[in-house]
């Protein structure tokens, strides 16, 4: 199994910037797709973005493209979420996620494709 570490999360206010980072502790270059979600308290687990093994490929949830970057770091195991321009609706407990290639289930934010997660850290954004 993969195990997943979250870290960067915090306070920030409306307009700043975040750096979110996720350890795994294999190597996971070339076998798998990471992902980051987000919860908020009493809503749905929404994707965010995606980054295929390789990091050529990127998706993003509309309501964050254009602010949030994706990237990877394969040999450090590492993903990042660079996350610019914070609202307080950014506000929530946000995931790594990872899967091994293969076959999806319909598009990349759906929760069942993803089979490794980790704790979770937690970003406020104030007004």
């Amino acid at each position: 199994q993969v195990q997943l570490v979250e870290s960067g999360g915090g306070s920030v206010q409306a307009g700043g910037s975040l750096r979110l980072s996720c350890a795994a502790s294999e190597y996971t270059g070339n076998f798998y797709y990471m992902a980051w979600f987000r919860q908020a308290p009493e809503k749905e687990r929404e994707g965010v973005a995606m980054i295929s093994s390789g990091g050529g490929s990127t998706y993003y949830g509309d309501s964050v493209k254009g602010r949030f970057t994706i990237s990877r770091d394969n040999a450090k195991n590492t993903v990042y979420l660079l996350m610019n321009s914070l609202k307080p609706e950014d506000t929530a407990m946000y995931y790594c996620a990872a899967s091994f290639r293969g076959t999806w289930y319909g598009t990349w934010y759906i929760v069942r494709n993803w089979r490794y997660w980790g704790q979770g850290t937690q970003v406020t954004v104030s007004s």
